[in-house]
């Protein structure tokens, strides 16, 4: 499986803002000499690399900055809604519409992943769940990113106090991701 460019993108940018440069420097130095290589002096935010370059860019972030805290892909996730959704890819974003912006999940995926699907069923007017299905590869920071990353997008659509639960992980031995999403308007 492969992720864009943009996701690497992210968590740099997330790491300098939040940690600075040098924290950056030793998150990307952990990192296996031939990712060093086959990414280069520059991450271009459109190419495909190796999902296996941003898992361990995760294990990083969380042994070197987030002192054993996963939780600090949320914070990632929401930073990276709101550098995406407000340059490329704002055209996703349905202000004062979450339930049109969640049933663009599937669409938004194809945007950051090379394999896979994912689907959204709406469950009441202003709950919902996403389901990933099928990815290759799969890992605890990434669904985190994920949560974090779809509270922030609702919150640009006008969703207030918005809560998602990973209700089934993959990484934790599910058969898919399942996010139970809710909100208020």
């Amino acid at each position: 499986m492969k992720i864009k460019g943009l996701i690497i993108l992210s968590r740099k940018e997330f790491v300098k803002e939040h940690f600075g440069e040098e924290a950056w420097e030793k998150v990307f130095n952990e990192l296996p000499v031939q990712y060093l290589q086959l990414m280069g002096d520059t991450i271009l935010t459109t190419q495909w690399y190796p999902f296996e370059i941003g898992d361990h860019i995760d294990k990083a972030i969380v042994k070197i900055l987030g002192k054993g805290d996963p939780l600090v892909f949320e914070q990632l996730g929401a930073k990276s809604a709101q550098k995406s959704l407000a340059k490329e890819h704002r055209s996703f974003l349905s202000p004062g519409d979450p339930q049109a912006f969640l049933k663009r999940s599937g669409t938004i995926y194809k945007f950051y992943y090379d394999t896979g699907r994912r689907e959204y069923q709406a469950t009441s007017p202003d709950s919902g769940v996403i389901t990933t299905y099928d990815s290759e590869t799969y890992s605890l920071p990434d669904c985190l990113t994920v949560i974090g990353w779809y509270k922030e997008a609702l919150k640009m659509c006008g969703a207030k106090k918005v809560e998602i639960e990973e209700e089934e992980c993959r990484a934790s031995g599910g058969s898919c991701c399942r996010y139970r999403v809710e909100w208020k308007m």
